[in-house]
């Protein structure tokens, strides 16, 4: 009975997802290529960083901005690192748990701490280190088991006008609904469905993350990812129904791929921007 959901054979299904796949693994390996040929090893989060783009991690380094004394939590292999470090001259000290990204962590911190960040005491181990500038969780609190735990911890460790600078990827993408309705919820080793992934957040959820935090959004930039351009477009394209692809188009956070913030502390002058009202000025260009 579910086949007939589809107006194209089954086996059409299957052949579309799996050249799919082949496409997405093809560019993965051509990336890992030049990592290995220009660093000896590459570390599966380890990714080249175009500034002039609108990915997740130029907005961070950019919200981060220069000069500033940073704490990255979950560092892992110093794709982020590497540019705080060397273009905004930061004095970094990194937070990372894995024994292969620390090893190419090293030239760009002032000091690495290996630590669990699922462990509740964690942030007694920087009581040296800190307070912080500003404290950078990228793409890190959707693998703990208590995220609302790890950024309390991390607000404790800012300097009196201290910035963190946070970016989540949105459980709300048009992407992931077409895996719901396609009853295939496609777990992968990147991007929205990492399968190292154990909390997921819609923007309202983002938005009360900081807020039951004390904290306030002062800046924030959403990544525009239409669902044909992201890992997941076969799914998108399954769908069959083309009324049904226009009628979630209209979804004004469909397209949001991740979030980027900067917070604050909150003051009680005002609340900070509330991420449902941006949502009209960062529509993906026609």
């Amino acid at each position: 009975m579910p086949a007939l959901l589809f107006s194209e054979p089954r086996k059409t299904y299957l052949e579309k997802k799996t050249m799919n796949r082949l496409f997405t693994k093809i560019h993965a390996l051509a990336f890992q290529l030049r990592m290995f040929l220009r660093n000896g090893s590459v570390h599966r989060y380890e990714y080249a960083v175009e500034m002039s783009s609108d990915t997740a991690a130029a907005n961070v380094v950019r919200m981060v901005g220069t000069g500033r004394k940073v704490l990255e939590i979950g560092a892992g292999p110093g794709s982020i690192t590497r540019l705080l470090s060397r273009q905004n001259q930061c004095e970094v000290t990194a937070i990372e748990l894995d024994d292969s990204a620390i090893e190419k962590l090293g030239e760009f911190c002032k000091r690495i701490i290996k630590i669990d960040l699922n462990t509740a005491d964690w942030r007694d181990a920087l009581s040296d280190d800190g307070p912080f500038e500003s404290i950078v969780i990228a793409d890190v609190l959707e693998h703990l088991v208590d995220p609302w735990q790890a950024l309390a911890a991390a607000r404790s460790l800012l300097a009196r006008d201290g910035e963190l600078i946070v970016s989540l990827p949105h459980v709300g993408h048009n992407a992931i609904v077409a895996c719901l309705l396609n009853a295939d919820f496609e777990y992968r080793d990147f991007g929205l469905l990492d399968r190292t992934h154990i909390r997921f957040f819609g923007i309202k959820n983002i938005q009360r993350l900081f807020q039951d935090a004390n904290l306030k959004i002062v800046e924030a930039r959403f990544v525009i990812r239409t669902p044909e351009r992201t890992e997941l477009a076969a799914q998108w394209n399954m769908l069959s129904d083309d009324d049904l692809r226009t009628i979630l188009a209209r979804n004004p956070y469909g397209n949001i791929y991740q979030v980027v913030v900067k917070v604050v502390a909150a003051d009680g002058i005002d609340s900070g921007l509330d991420l449902t009202r941006l949502t009209a000025i960062n529509k993906p260009s026609s």
